[in-house]
């Protein structure tokens, strides 16, 4: 009777993460260049059949029971947000969904981010948190006549990025990074990219997260009633 409580509990654990996830999208639909993330879900099921078309051949346990979506992996939007134009000659938009702004971060790590909302800070060339925006030398940049054209973009897969907080990632792999010597046709000056957030889609994803758990949440106290019921049933006729 039990097997039915776990499937549930999984399920309600699923759409607690799904309820995390839509809520920090929609936490920032008004941060610039931010990207959405979404979840991924699969089943015991499909890993088994993956297996055996492979040509492992697991145990079969459970298989019905085991049946259930779990998140499988989160990904990243690479869709392009709308470029706003601001008219501010330190706003800065990537025109390309793949490529990045560096910055050097409060550990002295070179990290990516498309948000292109700059600053002057003591005549150097930073980001909104206060971090050092970096040529194609990896050099900081100083504010003169013809600065933008120092300011330093990359081409990175999304796959090779990792999200560490403040809008910014870090790669898994430098190898894998695509350095453009000059930035010509790659950004737009006095633009900024928005959030790429559909917040209209996000609230209907985060209505269906609450629907899915309240319904799990139902049926897992159903079935604790029935047993309630049944294990009253028993004592009653052992008396």
């Amino acid at each position: 009777m039990n097997q039915g409580v776990y499937p549930l509990a999984e399920s309600m654990i699923n759409q607690i993460n799904r309820l995390d996830q839509i809520s920090n999208n929609l936490a920032n639909i008004n941060t610039n260049g931010f990207k959405q993330e979404g979840t991924t879900e699969t089943t015991f099921n499909y890993y088994l059949e993956r297996m055996q078309k492979e040509g492992t051949t697991p145990t079969k346990i459970n298989v019905v029971t085991n049946n259930v979506p779990k998140i499988d992996s989160k990904y990243i939007s690479s869709e392009m947000g709308p470029v706003v134009m601001t008219g501010n000659n330190l706003d800065f938009a990537l025109n390309k969904p793949d490529t990045f702004f560096k910055v050097q971060n409060q550990n002295g790590d070179i990290a990516y981010s498309r948000d292109g909302a700059f600053k002057n800070l003591d005549n150097f060339l930073v980001d909104s948190n206060g971090n050092n925006v970096l040529n194609a030398d990896n050099e900081p940049i100083v504010i003169e006549n013809g600065f933008e054209s120092q300011i330093g973009v990359v081409k990175i897969s999304y796959d090779n990025l990792s999200k560490v907080g403040d809008n910014t990632y870090l790669t898994k792999d430098n190898n894998q990074i695509e350095l453009f010597e000059n930035n010509d046709n790659l950004i737009v000056q006095g633009a900024i990219e928005k959030s790429n957030v559909n917040s209209v889609g996000a609230m209907v994803e985060l209505i269906d997260a609450h629907r899915r758990f309240e319904q799990s949440q139902k049926a897992v106290k159903s079935i604790d009633e029935l047993n309630a019921g049944l294990i009253e049933k028993v004592g009653s006729n052992t008396k």
